[in-house]
């Protein structure tokens, strides 16, 4: 339908390539495991972000708090030269505590994924096992970002 269309008069260069989406190459094998991969990063990333903007505030509020003579010893740019500290300093320990967070979170999206494909079963060990497992895995997730929490503001005093 693409050569019946006037596309080809109004623009001689067009060209349509079909994308198959069904088939056998090496990327329609594995492409739940791309799609894993490209959830991970997207969490890692995420959680990296979130590690950053924690470091960078409890680094400026450490900045004021610490400060000997109040108005002399602050920096002028508080909030940026925190900012400055956490990614010249700081990035492994950010990037480590984001790492973790995103393995327990990627665990927990797979057990959705689970939970959704296993809906209509009616075999009631399994859905408590996984009942059992997201709990867990939520507890863990909740203790996690406290534990990294905390670990950000000791790391942006440090």
């Amino acid at each position: 339908t693409f050569n019946t269309t006037n596309v080809t008069k109004l623009c001689p260069g067009a060209q349509c390539t079909f994308a198959f989406y069904g088939g056998e190459s090496l990327y329609h094998k594995y492409i739940f495991i791309f799609q894993l991969a490209n959830a991970f990063v997207f969490l890692w990333l995420v959680n990296f972000a979130i590690a950053l903007g924690q470091c960078t505030l409890a680094g400026a509020f450490a900045s004021y708090y610490w400060a000997y003579r109040k108005p002399a010893d602050i920096p002028l740019w508080p909030l940026f030269s925190s900012f400055g500290r956490a990614i010249r300093y700081h990035t492994g320990s950010l990037a480590f505590g984001a790492l973790i967070l995103a393995i327990v979170q990627l665990i927990r999206v797979i057990l959705e994924y689970l939970d959704h494909k296993l809906k209509g079963t009616q075999n009631s060990f399994t859905r408590f096992l996984l009942c059992c497992l997201k709990c867990c895995f939520w507890c863990l997730e909740k203790f996690l970002k406290f534990i990294n929490r905390n670990a950000y503001i000791m790391v942006s005093l440090h």
